[in-house]
């Protein structure tokens, strides 16, 4: 890749609610130098989507019908060390944290401060070891 191109950050969004896929879509489309590439609903969907699209970063919720976020997080950076999981959860962050951090993720966020900026600062934060 040459100076003048600008890197791509593929993102693919996990959520059960089709309504936070849709406002998470909406956030990436908004961030210059970032491309939502699919969005499924669930953490079986997850890992088969990420094999599929090799997105650079995964948007996870915690909680979801099935394996969940934290199983599927474990997954997907098991198989794919150099994909950047963020595990997102409307409840207190806190509740997760260990669990987030056992399965490899890159960071636990609340659904609430999810925007352009904590997009930006964490793939500038995680993004570097891809």
């Amino acid at each position: 890749m040459s100076e003048t191109e600008v890197r791509v950050v593929k993102v693919l969004t996990v959520d059960d609610q089709v309504v936070f896929r849709h406002a998470a879509r909406d956030v990436i489309t908004a961030t210059a130098g970032f491309e939502a590439v699919g969005d499924v609903g669930s953490g079986e969907e997850a890992v088969a989507a990420v094999e599929r699209l090799r997105p650079d970063l995964v948007l996870l919720d915690v909680r979801m019908p099935g394996i969940g976020g934290i199983e599927a997080a474990r997954r997907i950076t098991e198989a794919h060390p150099g994909t950047v999981v963020v595990l997102i959860s409307i409840e207190d962050s806190d509740e997760f944290a260990d669990d987030a951090r056992a399965a490899g993720a890159a960071a636990l966020v609340r659904k609430q401060d999810f925007g352009p900026a904590l997009l930006r600062s964490i793939w500038d934060a995680h993004g570097s070891r891809t």
